[in-house]
């Protein structure tokens, strides 16, 4: 399956006016329809990223909520989504893709990194930012998805410089990149050119993390 259809995108729509468990109950055959032709459009992307990265699966999220913690009652997700995981534990990242209509979007990069990752990188900004600056701002990059994002502390994180010329990126909490999509685009025949083409252009930012988080400051590997 090589296009989302638009029949996709209306279940969807109709899921979210109706996120129910009765009316689910009553679309369960037109749900699991959608849900193979989505599944088909996720392996499509997984063999083109097969080509140009090292990736161990994808994984297509169930659409069902866990709603025990959250005041979000609403059964269902009214999305598609799945997770491409890089393979072996030298490469770092991993690329997202989520199908939803008027809010669809693929991303990549370090959500929640844990306490010794962000300490990591925060003294490789630290200590030389020249090559993510050469990364982010590089032509490509910036086409597809503009900047890093992420969430930050307000000044400086405790033990850094509020006045070091890097502190823009010392600050960051979270590592991310994303690029949205317009319905037109996601039904556009050109959607899994476009998808696998951003996810191509992630690859120097992820190779770059991937060095970052599996080596010491002096560059000596830290896994096997």
């Amino acid at each position: 399956m090589k296009t989302i259809s638009i029949s996709t995108l209306t279940f969807l729509n109709n899921l979210k006016e109706n996120n129910n468990r009765e009316w689910f109950a009553e679309n369960k055959t037109r749900f699991q329809a959608e849900q193979k032709q989505v599944k088909g459009f996720y392996n499509s992307v997984l063999e083109n990223l097969k080509t140009q990265d090292l990736i161990e699966n994808v994984k297509i999220f169930r659409i069902y909520r866990d709603v025990r913690f959250s005041s979000d009652k609403a059964p269902f997700k009214p999305h598609f989504a799945g997770h491409f995981t890089r393979a072996t534990n030298k490469l770092r990242g991993g690329y997202y893709l989520r199908i939803r209509p008027g809010e669809s979007f693929l991303a990549g990069g370090f959500w929640e990194p844990n306490k010794e990752d962000l300490a990591r990188i925060r003294k490789e900004f630290e200590t030389d930012a020249s090559e993510i600056r050469t990364i982010i701002n590089a032509p490509d990059f910036k086409k597809h998805f503009g900047t890093l994002q992420g969430d930050a502390v307000k000044t400086a994180p405790r033990g850094f410089d509020k006045d070091h010329p890097n502190i823009d990126l010392i600050r960051l909490k979270q590592f991310i990149v994303t690029r949205s999509f317009t319905d037109e685009e996601v039904l556009s025949p050109n959607f899994l050119k476009e998808v696998t083409a951003s996810f191509k252009a992630m690859r120097p930012y992820f190779d770059y993390m991937s060095e970052v988080l599996t080596t010491n400051l002096n560059g000596e590997s830290l896994v096997d």
